[in-house]
């Protein structure tokens, strides 16, 4: 299989130039000009239009249990709406509960996968407790190729970690040379709040965020980052939404804590008020933690722009509005929490943060593809264009305008959150290890062809 795209302006996170790329075997074998290649060769013209790297989001959920039903997508349908949108690898959290056998739920969730996926995979290995036993499984784990663990601060007797499991934990993957995320918030002082909050009658979608206000995460964040720092491990704070985390991270970081952070596409376009709407339409917006009031958004952009935010992802877990979120009409607290945004993550970014100047396009594609792959053992093999790497590439077309629908996504899920919004640029063509998967705006891809990525632990 052997792909040549001409006349397109390649860009990364970090260069800029017109070259031709040729791919061969999976792989980008040569770029630059006027290029000798066998005279059957596939031509894509990409004159007028971006070359970047095949874009990676680092935390989804695709096979979900919540509050006793399951997220919408399969890897079928998430796999086709992340090429659409131009991502072309994702990085999927294992959620096992505290009662599963952690060695089982990962082949599980594994078995999600296999065959299914159009687009590269591979996964956060969740922990919701840690004893000796579970550390001999993660061991394996770690050894099938999954150097990156998940921990919930959160989700009180689900799958939240006491302290002297979190120090054992952070201790034993300081060991291990593997990376820790964490879903960063108090977990004693979100039941309190929601207790109290539905003792009160307050039962709608809009007390959601006053069960868990930037406080709640904040106390998290430094809680985890001060464990962090005791254990010298090597951590990333998942899904940070609100200006106060933000400066805990900051303020752990220059006291020499190894702490990178990730915000979700969500928390960077969609403010409280969201969540406020009548009628329980602001179900379609309850996610944790929660949207937050619009002054938050611009230190989120601020810390994008400077690079004390390291990557944006989705935290996409789609599940409807009729069926699902609306469970919880009579108790916020058991609408299913989730925004889904896997497809609209990169033109999202890109019409707010590059076309209104909040980032530059080297942050763009930094932050939603090289960093993830730099971060997680796949660099330079993800993100990057260079002779060698993965023929993971998008033309992207700057100028291209649409408005979002869900009549028109390609998510499993009965809603947009952002149904009605206008954006800039598009994927217009994709490919997944030199395979086009997308075509002119067009999903050509095949359930299948996305290949289980194995991973090494790495020093930072």
């Amino acid at each position: 299989m052997s792909l040549l795209i001409r006349n397109g302006e390649i860009i990364t996170a970090t260069d800029r130039y017109s070259a031709d790329i040729y791919c061969a075997d999976e792989t980008i074998t040569r770029i630059g000009h006027d290029l000798d290649v066998p005279p059957d060769t596939p031509v894509i013209d990409a004159a007028g239009k971006w070359v970047v790297p095949g874009f990676i989001d680092p935390h989804v959920h695709i096979y979900l249990p919540f509050l006793g039903t399951y997220a919408k997508d399969t890897y079928e349908t998430a796999s086709r709406a992340a090429l659409m949108g131009g991502t072309t690898t994702l990085i999927e959290m294992i959620c096992p509960n505290k009662e599963q056998d952690l060695l089982e739920t990962c082949a599980f969730w594994q078995e999600q996968a296999a065959g299914r996926s159009a687009c590269d995979y591979t996964y956060h290995m969740g922990v919701p407790r840690f004893d000796p036993r579970v550390q001999a499984q993660l061991t394996e784990i770690i050894a099938q190729g999954i150097p990156s663990l998940k921990i919930f601060l959160a989700y009180k007797d689900l799958a939240h970690l006491s302290d002297a499991e979190l120090y054992a934990l952070l201790c034993f993957a300081k060991e291990a040379g593997v990376i820790v995320t964490g879903h960063c918030e108090n977990a004693d002082l979100i039941v309190a709040l929601q207790q109290r909050l539905l003792q009160d009658g307050k039962t709608g979608p809009e007390w959601h965020y006053h069960s868990r206000p930037p406080a709640v995460e904040a106390a998290g964040t430094a809680h985890f980052l001060a464990f962090a720092q005791l254990t010298e491990a090597t951590v990333y704070v998942v899904h940070l939404s609100c200006r106060e985390a933000l400066q805990a991270t900051l303020r752990a970081r220059q006291s020499g804590v190894r702490a990178y952070v990730e915000t979700v596409l969500p928390h960077l376009v969609l403010d409280s008020t969201a969540a406020e709407q009548p009628d329980f339409e602001g179900a379609k917006y309850v996610m944790s933690p929660p949207l937050r009031p619009a002054p938050h958004q611009t230190a989120l952009w601020n810390g994008l722009r400077q690079g004390f935010i390291h990557t944006v992802a989705t935290d996409h877990a789609p599940f409807d509005f009729h069926g699902q979120k609306d469970r919880g009409r009579a108790d916020f607290t058991q609408i299913p929490n989730g925004i889904p945004s896997l497809e609209e993550r990169v033109k999202l970014l890109y019409t707010a943060g590059v076309c209104q100047d909040r980032i530059d396009v080297h942050t763009w594609i930094n932050c939603a593809s090289t960093q993830a792959a730099r971060l997680f053992g796949l660099y330079p093999r993800k993100g990057t264009i260079q002779p060698g790497a993965d023929a993971d590439l998008v033309i992207f077309d700057p100028h291209h305008s649409s408005v979002i629908s869900a009549a028109t996504h390609a998510m499993n899920v009965d809603y947009s959150a952002y149904e009605g919004w206008p954006v800039k640029g598009r994927a217009e063509t994709v490919t997944v290890r030199g395979k086009i998967v997308v075509e002119q705006g067009r999903y050509t891809g095949v359930p299948g062809h996305g290949r289980f990525l194995t991973r090494a632990p790495q020093t930072f």
